[in-house]
């Protein structure tokens, strides 16, 4: 006797939920401590080591992508990579077991830093320029260094997966498209929330750092104020953005100096960038 049109559906729905249960269990049961911040996390089944070698791996492509690497002899390349070293030795056991090096890249007209999983971390040409002292640079670097040391691209990775999971539910449960178009956009508005709050947390860790590091924090806020300036009339609101607006990160970052580190004011800015070859 056929399956008829009511029954068809109710077996697409259970299993659709058995999908979603499925991915919702793999999800918090791959859990890992992190040791840099205490907290437990949601990385699937990815490693440090793991994470390390994703980043060697991808680093060449990124590098192709933007504009190419500055010769490491430059002095520009020189000052990335010993501002970048002076902010690791300040990681508990150096941040073992990622592996950090810091690349200077050619591209001259994309104002952008960023980091790979495992500790490769990069910074543009056109970045670079506008800033003028070590401790700007820090906070930068620092930045990129607290994404790694958090492992927000394993949470991303996760979270993508499970949201993944959850659109392939919906579309099995649902008798049209339409359920699973709106479990995508709320997939996707989802992502973008946590990545604003992965910002957040790089701030603070990069404000920890370059103060461990003697830097001046208040710099961080300058560069906050770099960003604002070169973002523009077109940029987009800030609920739609990975990164939350320059303005408000200022105030955050202004309040955590002015709560932990009330005495920084009188640190140096470091050394300044002349923007040499």
């Amino acid at each position: 006797m056929p399956m008829s049109y009511r029954s068809g559906n109710g077996l697409r729905l259970i299993i659709g939920l058995i999908v979603a249960l499925v991915g919702v269990v793999t999800y918090f049961v791959n859990t890992s401590k992190n040791p840099y911040t205490g907290e437990t996390q949601h990385v699937g089944n990815i490693t440090p080591d793991q994470e390390v070698q994703l980043g060697l791996n991808a680093a060449p492509e990124m590098i192709r992508q933007m504009g190419g690497e500055v010769d490491e002899r430059s002095p520009d390349a020189a000052f990335v990579e010993a501002t970048g070293r002076r902010l690791v030795t300040f990681i508990p056991s150096n941040g073992e077991p990622y592996k950090f090096d810091f690349h200077l890249l050619g591209d001259s007209q994309t104002v952008n830093a960023f980091a790979l999983p495992g500790g490769q971390v990069f910074i543009t040409r056109a970045l670079f320029s506008r800033m003028t002292s070590e401790a700007q640079l820090a906070g930068v670097l620092g930045h990129e260094i607290g994404h790694v040391l958090a492992r927000h691209s394993s949470e991303h990775m996760a979270r993508q997966q499970l949201g993944q999971t959850l659109v392939v539910a919906a579309a099995v449960g649902s008798s049209d498209n339409r359920g699973a178009a709106i479990a995508q956009v709320v997939n996707n508005l989802t992502q973008l929330k946590y990545g604003r709050d992965d910002e957040r947390e790089a701030d603070a860790m990069g404000v920890d750092l370059m103060t461990k590091a003697s830097l001046n924090p208040q710099a961080m806020v300058e560069v906050m104020e770099i960003l604002a300036k070169t973002a523009g009339a077109g940029r987009q609101p800030d609920f739609l953005s990975t990164h939350p607006n320059p303005a408000d990160r200022a105030k955050e970052i202004a309040a955590r100096i002015a709560e932990k580190y009330p005495d920084s004011k009188n640190l140096p800015t470091g050394r300044p960038l002349h923007h040499g070859e």
